[in-house]
């Protein structure tokens, strides 16, 4: 009997570990399904796939970091360029939804690629009124050029295992409705 018993209990812990992936899924499938406007070039993938382990420069000369930093939080990271002028564009908006879902659960992170100065970069976000964003550096495109950008803007959601889930290329409204919606889905946050 008490076999029996705990080849039932393994079953049904087994059935949960299972059941818990497919659930994250159908979060995922219902977070696609609210994309509307400039969201529709959010693009998730069917499998999550695997991200760079290359470094990063922080911002100020603080050091460098890779993406296993931001393990067990959603990550919406956005690669970009101060002569860029779609990303002038987008900028203050994803400041928008870093102020609204920033916390222990979501961050937006921002990565200057390429050739940008530390002075420049400062002089963009205070032109374009943004203070709550990193100014972090891929300046040898190391963590770009392993994550296969091309082109600018380009933001990736990573989930809180450190795997892409999405992808959108090109410049998007963060700051609108569906945006938010998706941003909310995906990570749980009660509307």
């Amino acid at each position: 009997m008490k076999r029996i018993l705990a080849a039932l209990v393994y079953t049904a812990l087994g059935a949960g570990a299972i059941m818990a992936p497919a659930a994250a899924q159908a979060d995922l499938a219902a977070a696609a399904l609210l994309r509307e406007g400039d969201m529709k070039k959010l693009v998730f993938h069917e499998v999550p796939e695997a991200t760079s382990t290359a470094a990063f420069e922080l911002a100020d000369g603080a050091g460098q970091q890779t993406l296993e930093a931001y393990h067990g939080k959603y990550i919406l990271l956005n690669f970009w360029a101060t002569w860029c002028a779609p990303c002038r564009k987008e900028m203050p908006q994803l400041s928008e939804l870093q102020a609204e879902f920033g916390g222990d659960s979501f961050e937006v992170v921002t990565l200057a690629t390429g050739r940008n100065s530390p002075e420049g970069i400062k002089k963009f976000f205070a032109e374009i009124g943004v203070d709550n964003l990193p100014r972090h550096q891929d300046p040898k495109q190391a963590l770009a050029s392993q994550m296969g950008i091309f082109g600018l803007p380009i933001t990736v959601l990573i989930d809180p295992e450190g795997r892409e889930i999405a992808r959108l290329r090109g410049d998007a409204n963060w700051s609108s409705d569906s945006a938010k919606a998706v941003i909310a889905a995906v990570i749980g946050a009660e509307g």
